[in-house]
Parts: C-alpha cells; structure tokens; sequence
C-alpha cells in the first residue's frame, strides 16, 4: 500500500531529485513538450501546476517565488506573460501524459508530458 506517501523518490539523493524536477520543468515552460519516464513525469506535474498557479495569481511576490524555484528568468517570462493568460479560465490540470513506448536499454516506461 502507498498510504501517506506523498512523493516518489526516483531513486535520487534529496539534492538530485529537487535539482533533476526543477530542470524538467524549465524544459517543460520552455518547450511545452518533453520525453522522460512516466514516473518522472507524474512527479513533475505536480512542480508545473503549482508554477502555473503561481502564475495565474501574477504577483510580484508570486513572480519572486516562481524564480526562487526555477533561477531562470526566460523561464518565468514566458510562465507568465504566456501560460499563465492560456490558463485563466482553467481550474488545474494544466498537463497531458501519453504513453508512448518502452526504452531499449532498461525497459523503462517513457511518455510524453505536453501541456493541454
């Protein structure tokens, strides 16, 4: 059972995890579309919609918090003159994850998160 657990550790020290889901969902603001695991990529919808919350509010405190986390001023340019006006009207569930295929080398399961 996976009562009480409220993340996935991805097999990463603390450090790595934050480090690897912060790069993920920078590439994600700035290309709308990525490959990686599934597991990473329900990991990282969590990181994006609080982005794009943070966003829609728009904020100067929430703009600070949203480069806190990303340390990538394009990042959050786009996060919220772009993605955070698309969003206006929609209450969450900013992000789509389709299965795509199996990587040769691990048998790991890949899909792609593309933003709706």
């Amino acid at each position: 059972m996976n009562h009480n657990k409220s993340y996935r550790k991805l097999g990463r020290r603390a450090d790595h995890r934050k480090a690897m889901l912060k790069n993920l969902t920078i590439s994600l603001v700035r290309e709308e579309k990525l490959e990686t695991t599934v597991t990473r990529a329900k990991e990282l919808r969590k990181f994006l919609d609080r982005m794009v919350t943070l966003g829609k509010k728009g904020t100067l405190a929430d703009r600070r918090r949203a480069f806190a986390f990303l340390r990538d001023e394009e990042a959050v340019a786009k996060l919220f003159n772009d993605l955070a006006p698309r969003y206006a009207e929609r209450n969450g569930g900013y992000t789509r994850i389709i299965k795509t295929s199996v990587r040769r080398g691990d048998s790991a399961e890949l899909a792609i998160i593309a933003l709706v």
